[in-house]
């Protein structure tokens, strides 16, 4: 068609030049120009249609892209959920199984109120590292750990699983079992890794029908909050089916009044905190590194649960310690004291030139890799580079359940439940 057009409009320009220069020896005839004429409408004509199609044609693939990617938007959505209801296993298979027929382009599509390409997409390590721990053949003594859980597979598996381990090393005549909180994690594991782990019911119904008869659970939260509430809720809703049932203390052990109120859980989750800390930076101790005017800002979750108070006794047991360059923040939560601004204000004030990033939670997941780590502007490490008040701001993205010390602070916490029972 190109050419019959390129043609055709080489015959129109001869006969137009011809014509217009008034030549007394060369006329173009009447018949030459129709047919010039002719040639170039048809070719014109031609040439819209196939560009009216191909654009078409485009507009019904970008469509039809859009509409693939939007199905597994919202199949991600409808399991982003806290409650599991009877399909949700199949909603899980689902969404994984329109995922991996998009192709790569479509996945950058998806974009829903909680789905983004990350949901499939994101690496988080090696799955097959961790242990759902959901077995049968319990026997008669259960020890339940509970967990808020992650879809972070490294961090899962390095710190959730590393605590399961050391108390299963620790009461080997016991079968350790595992249980998260946050039904939408579990969702999220189940749908891309195909790893399905107990959410409460499900553990403590697995228990009930496998003839458990003592049951001690072990939280692996850091303190007395909304999660440790409601996981008590839960299990008080079992307690007549077992024979005796010992709930251990987290990390933090009791809250306590005020921000002056620590004890001996806090001097040690501090003393290990701080310890990796200094050792992951290249220094010999805290004080070493206040010398070389570097600070450790570790970062909690925050809650607003009278629990918060947490955190700002952790500030006051680092105090205690004589660590003048540890700084206590949380992500959420009240009083404001511990928000990224006013840390900043605080180290910066102290006159500290460099910042290492630790997260004050026992995973390293979401919260340590982009509320913290991540690169957009309102990261915590953004927004101290933007700052512009320090020479340099570095992040260490790990859990505290990959310490050996805090790993034997729940121990020591297994004992005294197991301990308890026994009397």
């Amino acid at each position: 068609m190109k050419n019959k057009m390129v043609k055709a409009l080489a015959i129109m320009m001869s006969v137009s030049t011809i014509t217009m220069m008034g030549s007394a020896s060369v006329y173009a005839s009447e018949t030459e120009t129709e047919t010039a004429t002719e040639a170039v409408t048809e070719a014109a004509s031609e040439a819209v249609t196939e560009t009216a199609t191909e654009a078409a044609s485009e507009d019904a693939t970008e469509s039809d892209d859009q509409a693939a990617a939007d199905n597994v938007a919202a199949l991600i959505d409808k399991i982003y959920v806290q409650e599991r209801t009877d399909t949700t296993d199949a909603d899980c298979t689902a969404a994984k199984e329109a995922w991996d027929q998009l192709t790569d382009a479509q996945k950058e599509l998806v974009e829903g109120e909680e789905a983004s390409p990350e949901y499939f997409g994101r690496d988080t390590g090696d799955a097959s590292k961790d242990d759902p721990r959901n077995g049968d053949e319990i026997g008669e003594n259960e020890l339940l750990v509970v967990s808020f859980g992650t879809s972070f597979n490294d961090s899962r598996a390095e710190d959730i699983k590393g605590i399961e381990d050391a108390l299963q090393e620790a009461y080997p005549d016991w079968s350790v079992r595992r249980a998260f909180t946050a039904q939408i994690i579990i969702n999220h594991v189940q749908a891309r890794d195909d790893e399905k782990i107990d959410n409460m019911d499900q553990a403590l119904q697995r228990a009930v029908d496998n003839g458990v008869k003592n049951l001690v659970v072990q939280p692996t939260h850091l303190m007395h909050g909304a999660e440790y509430d409601e996981m008590v809720e839960a299990i008080d809703g079992y307690k007549d089916k077992f024979e005796s049932v010992a709930i251990a203390e987290p990390m933090l052990g009791e809250v306590g009044d005020d921000a002056t109120v620590i004890n001996d859980d806090k001097k040690a989750v501090a003393q290990a905190i701080t310890d990796e800390a200094v050792k992951a930076a290249g220094y010999d101790s805290m004080e070493a590194a206040a010398e070389d005017g570097t600070a450790f800002v570790f970062m909690g979750h925050g809650t607003s649960h009278t629990a918060n108070v947490t955190y700002d006794q952790m500030q006051t047991q680092m105090e205690e310690l004589g660590f003048t360059n540890a700084f206590i923040g949380t992500v959420e939560g009240k009083p404001e004291d511990t928000a990224c601004e006013e840390v900043i204000k605080k180290v910066q004030d102290a006159g500290f030139k460099k910042v290492v990033l630790r997260p004050l939670m026992v995973v390293a997941g979401d919260h340590a890799n982009n509320d913290m780590a991540g690169d957009d502007e309102d990261s915590w490490k953004s927004q101290f580079e933007a700052s512009g008040a320090f020479d340099s701001v570095d992040c260490q993205i790990e859990g505290l359940g990959r310490i050996d010390a805090v790993e034997q602070i729940y121990v020591e916490h297994t004992k005294e439940a197991i301990d308890s029972i026994a009397k």
